[in-house]
């Protein structure tokens, strides 16, 4: 991938003349996303995360760190983080803002660590790219987990972006998808267009039905008001 979100990220920090970054999916028209939200301060997070953020204790691995605004209130909090993302720009960003502990690396390729909180936020099952990999993921979290420690994790159900007949009924065009959270993205900054790359969207019993398959309990603690949730899983 040509890292396209990652620079955004890296010129707003250096002010490297940045600008918005567009995103457009296979479901949904382009639009603009300023890149400042990634830099945004607890009292500007959703209500979602600032929840996570406080249930957040011991040894806690940030995945997907972006710009560091979790890890960075944490880490200013006094708790032990540990930043991680697969864009190099993206973590040169962090050691700029001061995270102290941050490393390129892929959530897959971690391995022999443990931590008390694993935190997937901003739409955390994303990574799974689809609903066939989520065994996958959901198997190595596992042995990431410490005895007694959870995963956050958000997500949203998309149900609500698709057409609804007379009958109630939902007309979903799969596509050759297996399920309707499966998106492709596109990402356009500074005219450079990203490869397009898979993103996941859970809703939450889906995610639920998938965590007791796994051997891992899952229990919803807080939904927001777009069809989000925030859900901790642990080890039985």
């Amino acid at each position: 991938m040509k890292d396209l979100l990652g620079k955004a990220i890296l010129d707003f920090q250096t002010n490297n003349a940045p600008q918005n970054v567009i995103t457009e999916t296979d479901i949904s028209e382009a639009e603009e996303m300023d890149i400042s939200y990634m830099f945004r301060q607890y009292k500007e997070m959703p209500t979602l995360e600032q929840k996570a953020l406080s249930l957040a204790k011991g040894k806690v691995l940030d995945v997907g760190c972006g710009a560091g605004a979790h890890s960075l209130y944490l880490q200013n909090k006094g708790i032990s983080v540990k930043a991680i993302d697969i864009s190099s720009h993206a973590i040169e960003t962090c050691k700029l803002r001061g995270l102290q502990n941050t490393e390129v690396i892929n959530l897959l390729d971690i391995k022999d660590q443990q931590f008390d909180t694993i935190l997937l936020l901003m739409n955390g099952t994303g990574i799974f790219g689809k609903l066939i990999n989520t065994t996958k993921y959901l198997n190595h979290l596992k042995t990431l987990l410490t005895p007694g420690g959870q995963i956050l994790i958000d997500s949203s159900d998309l149900i609500y972006m698709f057409d609804t007949d007379e009958d109630g009924g939902v007309w979903i065009p799969m596509d050759n998808k297996d399920y309707y959270g499966e998106l492709v993205f596109n990402i356009e900054y500074k005219g450079e267009h990203e490869d397009p790359f898979n993103w996941l969207y859970l809703d939450y019993n889906t995610l639920q039905n998938a965590a007791h398959a796994n051997g891992l309990e899952c229990e919803l603690i807080q939904e927001g008001e777009n069809f989000d949730y925030l859900a901790k899983l642990y080890i039985k």
